[in-house]
């Protein structure tokens, strides 16, 4: 299967006069044509950021952005404003966190959506762009009378939806979603995330995913990024990181959250706090808070290790047997 996308070594610095703030540090994962990854990973853990930093969109004046992100065979961190340009939208589109930032607050939502969408198709007419409109927001669960609408005169849930609809006009190859289903409804949430897999499947698109919930991951991808601290921890196919987690980090998370089948089983919180990001820690970013932390774990930084079949984690515990 083809590599839409290859992160290389990324690190994302946020500097000022004072400190550094290293968000994303020697970040590395690939991405096939087709296929869908979950990010997760508690608020800091530098899940957005390395998102916004692979895309170019984070303020070059307090963000530092090394390493490759090859997409679609082009290394995005060479390319020109104007070649970036020419696949936003189109090859390569996100939804942002907050859907209330996204729109123009005077504009009516049909002017915004039709907008966007002539800046990659210039001579559509108001009935190819309507229809192509309608399609996108009937996917998501909402009717033509949006294109008259307001921003303030929707509600938040409503707004997200329209943003899902805007990424989705071009039919992008790489779709990259920042927490995008927060704002809705299970139900509303379940609709959206099938058809997406299903639009996956008809037209080959790729899909990342950030998100806190662990059951969007576990129901609409098929590989899982582990991050904390700004770290990758671990990461593999769903249903092997899922089902048999690797790294205490990873163990934690899904401990703290309700499972979706069985019994009910009493949840564990991770105790603790994340690190301070402006300082460089010698061994593993999480050696603080576990358990089974030796004294290598403080000193030594852990190499990723290939676990077979994809699933990769970073700890020196795995090695040694650790049994989560």
């Amino acid at each position: 299967m083809a590599r839409i996308l290859e992160a290389k070594s990324l690190n994302v610095t946020y500097q000022n006069k004072r400190q550094s703030v290293f968000a994303t540090v020697d970040a590395s994962f690939e991405l096939d044509a087709g296929d869908s990854m979950g990010i997760v990973g508690e608020s800091g853990s530098g899940k957005s950021t390395m998102a916004m930093g692979l895309l170019r969109l984070l303020p070059e004046r307090t963000a530092k952005v090394e390493g490759q992100a090859v997409f679609m065979g082009r290394d995005l961190f060479t390319m020109t404003k104007a070649e970036l340009d020419a696949i936003r939208w189109k090859n390569l589109s996100v939804v942002f966190q907050k859907s209330m930032n996204s729109f123009s607050p005077v504009h009516r939502i049909g002017d915004q959506i039709e907008d966007i969408y002539r800046i990659h198709e210039p001579l559509a007419t108001k009935e190819e762009v309507r229809a192509r409109a309608a399609r996108m927001l009937q996917m998501v669960n909402l009717n033509d009378r949006v294109h008259k609408l307001y921003p303030h005169e929707m509600s938040g849930g409503m707004l997200q939806r329209v943003t899902i609809a805007v990424s989705l006009l071009h039919e992008p190859d790489l779709l990259i979603m920042d927490e995008a289903t927060t704002a809705l409804d299970v139900v509303t949430q379940g609709q959206i995330l099938s058809e997406l897999k299903k639009m996956e499947a008809e037209l080959k698109t790729s899909r990342i995913i950030i998100t806190h919930d662990m059951s969007v991951v576990a129901a609409s991808c098929n590989k899982i990024i582990v991050m904390y601290a700004g770290n990758i921890v671990e990461r593999g196919p769903v249903s092997t990181v899922m089902g048999s987690p690797s790294h205490p980090y990873t163990h934690g998370l899904l401990q703290s959250f309700p499972p979706l089948k069985g019994e009910r089983v009493v949840l564990k919180s991770i105790p603790g706090f994340l690190p301070d990001l402006s300082v460089r820690h010698p061994g593993c970013v999480f050696a603080s808070r576990c358990q089974h932390a030796e004294a290598r774990c403080h000193k030594e930084k852990p190499a990723e290790i290939d676990m077979g079949s994809e699933h990769h984690v970073s700890c020196h515990l795995v090695k040694g047997g650790l049994s989560l």
